[in-house]
């Protein structure tokens, strides 16, 4: 079986084979909704400040600039040389400086992978927790009404109501989020696929 040239190992890809290979539609964008991926277009072209697609040192410098901050060499480098599938972290170094640029595709895997990182259970623990005076695993019920409707994605008044009219409200209207962030976790467990052995 032979292989195109720019994939054997002792030959460097043309700068039109890297251009392509930038343009080319990735898997990734089947882990967002439409809507996600709208929003992290408008956050990409927030950054890429000259709109070439690329995100440069330049476009950085200017967005932070704009946000009044002075970013350091070393976060720089740092920025720019991520690429996505790091682990914790860590970079590639890259040699050529055109390389250093991300592109829409990289930047939702950077989201997505910093996405993944997310602990569900522990935020949803801590923002309810902000609402338990006394830590008892229960938060008042219009407490927990009002906020929802008011903050983040507010959601309507019979989505509350569905959401509170559930097993986790007492009879005095008090939510047990404790309880039910544990039945979360139990169901996203069991909605995971199974991984063969």
């Amino acid at each position: 079986m032979s292989y195109p040239n720019y994939l054997s190992p002792n030959i460097t890809p043309t700068k039109a084979q890297k251009s392509r290979a930038r343009r080319e539609p990735s898997g990734v964008f089947s882990r967002f909704q439409p809507a996600q991926i709208q929003q992290f277009k408008e956050a990409f072209s927030l950054i890429d400040q000259n709109r070439d697609g690329l995100i440069t040192e330049q476009d950085l410098k200017e967005t932070f600039t704009s946000l009044g901050v002075t970013p350091s060499r070393d976060m720089m480098d740092e920025l720019l040389s991520s690429r996505p599938g790091g682990q914790g972290g860590s970079s590639l170094a890259v040699e050529d400086p055109a390389d250093r640029g991300v592109n829409f595709a990289m930047f939702l895997t950077m989201m997505s992978e910093h996405l993944m990182d997310f602990d569900a259970e522990a935020e949803l623990l801590e923002a309810f927790g902000s609402f338990d005076e006394g830590d008892s695993g229960m938060v008042k019920g219009e407490e927990v009404r009002k906020w929802l409707s008011e903050t983040g994605d507010r959601m309507d008044h019979q989505e509350i109501d569905r959401f509170l009219k559930g097993s986790f409200t007492d009879r005095q209207g008090n939510f047990n989020y404790r309880e039910w962030v544990k039945v979360l976790r139990v169901n996203e467990e069991d909605t995971e696929p199974e991984t063969p052995a």
